[in-house]
């Protein structure tokens, strides 16, 4: 009988890695080609470009930049997320996993959730709200004692 492939997703707005493990004891194992990052950024970087205000002979302002009617900042990690949630869903679709914890950022949490595909989040074992991120791989299990013997 084939052990229960459990996938780990830790994730913030910017990076995101994906640890098997298939059984008690086993550990946690870096899934190859499941490491996601992006720089991180400010909106004042996203919006360096962007041309600036000038100020008139009369005092009036002209605006020759677009003006963002969201926060470009959230904006690029919900596109972030939604890339790795796709990628999940395609990797469940061929077998790899069967089950799913997700450990994110409270913001990345709140994107997470509704880009993942009705399969995968029929796959999800457990939510933590936690920025794992920076945790050291031989650490990572403690986080995960409530949910998973590793």
């Amino acid at each position: 009988m084939k052990a229960t492939t459990t996938w780990i997703l830790i994730a913030d707005g910017a990076e995101a890695k994906v640890f098997a493990h298939r059984g008690p004891g086993k550990g946690l194992q870096i899934v190859e080609n499941m490491h996601f990052s992006q720089e991180p950024l400010q909106a004042r970087d996203i919006m360096a470009d962007r041309p600036g205000n000038a100020t008139g002979s009369q005092g009036a302002r002209n605006s020759g930049g677009v003006e963002y009617s969201s926060d470009p900042v959230a904006v690029r990690e919900r596109r972030f997320v939604e890339e790795v949630a796709s990628e999940l869903d395609t990797r469940l679709n061929k077998g790899e996993f069967e089950r799913l914890i997700i450990a994110a950022a409270p913001t990345a949490l709140g994107d997470i959730r509704p880009a993942l595909s009705k399969g995968v989040k029929a796959t999800v074992l457990a939510e933590l709200d936690k920025d794992l991120t920076n945790v050291p791989t031989a650490q990572l299990g403690k986080h995960f004692d409530a949910v998973l013997a590793v």
